[in-house]
């Protein structure tokens, strides 16, 4: 029997718009009809976009995505075409659809719906009862939808009803133990099933959930047959051997760089990037301190967009030092950005002195501290709204976890590419962009021409510091970054309990310290910006713990 031959569309189709989705959906069938393809598929909820959330609630909305539906499906000849979309018929399914011969030939409804993490499925969707299985070419089809396939049954029915390859559309999520983790659930299925599977994913940013794609082909016998890289858009050429189930990928791209820190920098920068585009922004904005955390998002900020959207501010006071001053001189310099410097030293000592009668008595403290940052976001958000730019938050996780960040200070801002990266991660990525940068691999040290490198050695080598009083360094109120990521993660990604951090070494104030102070911050959290999910356990849409709790 002659190969099934399938492309995979592993591509972003934007929330809500829908009439673009359903264009580009035509254009990538006509593509696929033209090399040749029996099948191509598209990702979970390709016409509404993922996760659409309420958009679901409203009528026309739902409309829409039949209306286009149909003139795909009247438009579909020469190859079958699998489309994810919402379908309603008094109740909403989250279904995807086999367009043949002008018309919708069959429809499969998602069967097991997450309710967990980023996932609110049950929210909007009524699960589906069966799975679908269709004769595509000779071949013997089973059509799932994402957690579908995380289920053993959905598979088992296929297979039951002679499903021979199970065609898996999804959209996942990426973080940085995803991957393994889908090879092995699909590994599982096929091995349980004797079905290959091919399993398309969706690519790009929206709002706080980045999708990778990372599309992959199993053969039925548990083995990946091919890897698509993660955060490339791409249509993905397979041929499918029914006789021994097994799949020939024809040039799938391969990943330049295939470590953790590549996928995640690039992660973030496809989650900035499609932020400020698709909310068309002109640019974006950002305070530059000289510390590593600007100089980590203006990397960012440039490689998503191009130094020419990109505007970095500089706004010294008495306490900025010089190695500062000149750090983010150079930063900007070798990204090329539109960079000025604004004193905010006459600011600050306005408000110090407007508010002198009323803070008579009382001695200096923190407050004259967050003065400081509060007088550099309102000049960030002067700048932004008079130039049209979004003003990104440059905070990292680890700060945001303990609240070492002041409101409607550092935290202005409408995105936060670092949000869900903890402090020790930031130093990781830097090193890695300064190797990525000069073509060099200097990862562990430093370049021969420093000169070239994105972010400055002396950069990432000073202590870190807020520079809001004389001689400040983060670790004057933080335990060292090492030993607070090392408690946070286990408290916030590993849910453990306080005894169980102590009982693996961990000194038993510390502890407490920092588990209150996480605790208490959430106010603070709740009016934080949005930032990419890269983690297992991001703040925001996936862990929401009460503001006001008694449980300590």
């Amino acid at each position: 029997m002659a190969k099934l031959r399938v492309a995979l569309a592993q591509f972003d189709f934007a929330v809500g718009a829908v009439a673009a989705n359903a264009a580009k959906v035509g254009e990538l069938i006509a593509r696929a009809r033209a090399g040749g393809a029996a099948l191509v598929a598209f990702p979970e909820l390709t016409l509404s976009g993922y996760p659409p959330e309420d958009l679901l609630l409203r009528p026309s909305f739902l409309a829409a995505c039949a209306s286009e539906l149909a003139t795909l499906a009247a438009a579909s000849h020469g190859v079958a075409a699998l489309v994810g979309h919402p379908y309603s018929e008094g109740e909403v399914f989250n279904a995807a659809s086999l367009l043949r011969d002008g018309k919708v030939d069959c429809t499969a409804h998602k069967q097991a719906l997450p309710n967990y993490g980023v996932f609110d499925d049950k929210r909007y969707f009524r699960p589906g009862h069966a799975s679908v299985t269709t004769m595509i070419d000779g071949v013997s089809v089973g059509l799932l939808i994402c957690e579908d396939v995380w289920q053993p049954e959905p598979a088992a029915q296929a297979a039951a009803a002679g499903a021979e390859l199970l065609v898996v559309i999804n959209a996942s999520p990426w973080d940085e133990r995803k991957q393994a983790e889908r090879e092995a659930v699909l590994a599982a299925r096929a091995r349980e099933t004797g079905c290959a599977i091919a399993y398309l994913n969706l690519v790009g940013g929206q709002d706080e959930v980045v999708y990778d794609g990372g599309s992959l082909l199993v053969d039925g016998d548990g083995m990946v047959a091919a890897r698509a890289p993660a955060f490339v858009d791409a249509l993905l050429w397979a041929g499918f051997d029914p006789a021994t189930r097994r799949w020939s990928a024809d040039d799938w791209p391969v990943a330049a760089d295939p470590s953790l820190e590549a996928t995640l920098y690039a992660a973030l920068v496809r989650g900035t990037r499609d932020y400020i585009d698709k909310n068309a922004f002109s640019g974006v904005l950002l305070g530059l301190s000289g510390g590593i955390d600007s100089a980590l998002t203006l990397a960012l900020a440039v490689d998503a967009l191009g130094a020419s959207r990109v505007t970095a501010v500089m706004m010294p006071t008495r306490y900025t030092s010089q190695l500062s001053l000149d750090g983010a001189r150079a930063q900007a310099q070798r990204q090329g950005v539109d960079y000025h410097v604004i004193d905010i030293e006459p600011t600050c000592q306005s408000f110090v002195a407007a508010l002198a009668p009323a803070f008579a008595g009382k001695a200096a403290d923190t407050t004259e501290e967050n003065l400081q940052s509060r007088t550099r976001g309102v000049m960030l958000m002067a700048l932004s709204n008079k130039h049209g730019k979004l003003l990104l938050a440059t905070g990292n996780k680890s700060e945001m976890a303990v609240g070492y960040c002041t409101l409607y200070g550092d935290m202005c801002g409408a995105y936060a590419p670092l949000k869900d990266v903890y402090k020790t991660v930031v130093y990781r990525l830097a090193r890695w962009r300064n190797g990525a940068g000069s073509g060099e691999n200097n990862a562990a040290g430093r370049a021969i021409s420093d000169f070239r490198l994105p972010i400055p050695p002396e950069v990432i080598d000073r202590p870190p510091s807020a520079e809001l009083r004389d001689n400040q360094t983060d670790q004057d109120s933080l335990p060292p970054y090492d030993e607070l990521d090392a408690i946070l993660e286990r408290f916030i990604e590993g849910e453990q309990s306080q005894a169980e951090i102590v009982a693996q070494g961990f000194d038993a104030d510390v502890v407490r310290r920092v588990v209150r102070l996480v605790l208490l911050n959430e106010f603070k959290r709740r009016q934080s910006a949005p930032g990419p999910r890269v983690t297992t356990r991001a703040f925001g849409r996936e862990r929401r713990y009460p503001i006001t709790s008694g449980w300590h």
